[in-house]
């Protein structure tokens, strides 16, 4: 039987120190020689330091052994399942937290209208920050975000000279979509998978959000929306530039440079302290 001895706690690197996400897709994770490796589908073999990765992406045709699971759990390394060429986020396993104080505070903020009002607003004001977001409602502020990312479509069609429709397409038909939607939505899955990485390995509630209220994910959509003018949108837009016909390698690379070049993984933590004014839980 294949063994992984669990990394001691005080090794584990935390979230803002760790590489940025990997994607892996048609392949096996498994366990073997006491360390976790890829199997691709053209037979090559890879030994992952899961301890130090931020999350793994799986993509279709992914097999994955129990032990495999394990091992990533017990190294606090997130998995987030995604769709054919990163232009779906499925779902994400959760990661040991080794207490439960965080979630117990996001709860609380969550709880509380008028915090998390004040908290809704510290997110607008990140992006607004020349706007008095204490005299707008939050209706306002969100037809206000609306405006703001329509207009940066547009910025970014005419800077990168890509036709920009409008954000819309068909999920039931999807190769109807135009080339930049179709980036778009394979870059902010990608990004979706990276902030429910690290606010899941920091304790935060993913099904709490302050300023999105639907689904299953609303405070992941919440942090992803602080990021994406800064990351997703701008890789999409690059992406289709340089190869129109990209089905989805490029723009993930594209994302990974951006999310490095902004140091995502280290401003994460901070920022989300910073908006809730919660003193996190010392955690790898």
């Amino acid at each position: 039987m294949p063994i992984f001895e669990r990394p001691p706690l005080e090794t584990l690197a935390p979230a803002k120190d760790r590489w940025t996400p990997l994607y892996l897709q048609h392949g096996r994770l498994e366990v073997d020689d006491s360390s976790v490796k890829w199997i691709g589908a053209d037979r090559l073999i890879y030994r992952l330091p899961v301890a130090t990765i931020s999350v793994l992406l799986l993509g279709p045709g992914t097999t994955v052994t129990h032990a495999a699971i394990k091992a990533c759990a017990d190294s606090n390394t997130p998995i987030c399942w995604i769709g054919e060429e990163c232009m779906r986020f499925y779902a994400f396993g959760l990661t040991p937290n080794h207490n439960n104080d965080m979630p117990r505070l996001h709860a609380s903020a969550w709880a509380d209208k008028k915090r998390r009002t004040e908290i809704a607003r510290r997110m607008f004001k990140m992006r607004f920050a020349d706007v008095d977001v204490e005299s707008r409602s939050i209706a306002e502020l969100r037809g206000m975000e609306g405006l703001r990312v329509r207009a940066l479509y547009a910025e970014m069609g005419l800077k990168h000279g890509v036709t920009w429709k409008g954000r819309n397409y068909d999920k039931s038909n999807w190769d109807m979509a135009d080339a930049v939607n179709r980036a778009l939505s394979s870059a902010s899955a990608s990004l979706y998978a990276v902030c429910a990485a690290v606010c899941c390995s920091l304790g935060y509630v993913p099904s709490l959000g302050f300023v999105h209220d639907s689904g299953t994910l609303p405070f992941i959509y919440d942090v992803a929306d602080l990021y994406k003018h800064l990351t997703s949108i701008p890789a999409a837009f690059l992406a289709v530039r340089q190869d129109p016909g990209d089905t989805g390698d490029l723009v993930r690379k594209l994302l990974k440079v951006r999310l490095e070049e902004e140091r995502l993984l280290q401003r994460m933590p901070k920022d989300l302290e910073s908006l809730l004014q919660i003193q996190p839980a010392t955690n790898p």
